[in-house]
């Protein structure tokens, strides 16, 4: 069998959902959630469900940590076996080591890879992918799909609320958002993701009212504006959710939209109750 031109690469924080990796055939390098001395991979081993009801069970907290180079090595060297060249495009290298790990693994390998730091995570990276995984299914070659992820730096963004700034806090990606610890019982934040940090965009004394806050910034800023995709996330939160992603259906009916669990490893940093939408042009 003739292998594919171009195989798409990415790592479990795109949160994307089963249909759209099968659907897209994308490869996803789950990153490591460390818990109790087990370490589980992020999607494969513990699941977002199984991983939240552990953690309002659990005395002790989970840590995170990036796949290593060997992880990428093997990977790529299986994915080669199908396809002549990869795209891979992974999470902030201002989030976590999975780049760098990345990076490594390239000198290791015989297979051409396209490298791409999306400067985001989550749904935000997820349409990158997609849009590279749509390059490709349009007879693009590895460059073309990894121009068509570029384009999407800067212009796929997200909002997140979130219930408390602790997860953020102890597990070290707080960001710009380091200034809010000092209200932190008193509001509820408003977090981005900018310049390939978490950054506060704003701080509200209510769930609802940090919900509607967040609705209104993304409707202002695509007035006037059709994008190509809407995202809505959450961690253990799909009522929240659900209503978020029927206003936003509404509001945006051309856009597609995507809606995903937040997976264990960024529910690591972020904690449950967590809601976020995002968009990109």
């Amino acid at each position: 069998m003739a292998k594919a031109k171009v195989a798409i690469v990415t790592d479990s924080t795109s949160c994307l959902t089963p249909e759209i990796i099968e659907k897209y055939n994308i490869h996803v390098i789950p990153l490591l959630v460390n818990w109790d001395e087990e370490s589980l991979k992020d999607g494969v081993d513990i699941t977002a469900d199984q991983f939240y009801a552990r953690l309002s069970k659990s005395s002790s907290m989970p840590a995170t940590s990036q796949p290593s180079a060997g992880e990428f090595v093997e990977l790529y060297e299986k994915v080669a076996e199908t396809a002549e060249s990869i795209v891979s495009i992974h999470i902030s290298s201002e989030l976590s080591g999975t780049f760098q790990s990345a990076s490594q693994a390239l000198d290791m390998v015989d297979v051409p890879v396209e490298l791409v730091d999306s400067r985001t995570t989550a749904t935000p990276l997820g349409m990158m992918v997609i849009e590279a995984a749509k390059a490709v299914a349009q007879g693009g070659d590895a460059a073309a799909a990894g121009s068509a992820a570029k384009a999407l730096i800067g212009n796929a963004n997200i909002y997140f609320v979130v219930d408390t700034l602790e997860f953020l806090h102890r597990g070290g990606r707080i960001g710009g958002a380091r200034r809010l610890i000092g209200s932190i019982l008193n509001v509820k934040p408003i977090l981005t993701v900018a310049d390939g940090k978490v950054d506060s965009h704003a701080s509200v004394r209510t769930k609802k009212k940090a919900m509607k806050e967040m609705i209104d910034t993304v409707t202002q800023n695509l007035a006037g504006k059709q994008p190509r995709y809407i995202g809505v996330i959450h961690s253990s939160a799909p009522a929240e959710a659900a209503k978020l992603a029927a206003s936003m259906v509404d509001q945006f009916s051309n856009a597609e939209v995507i809606e995903a669990d937040l997976t264990p490893v960024i529910g690591t940093h972020v904690g449950p109750g967590c809601v976020g939408l995002a968009y990109s042009l």
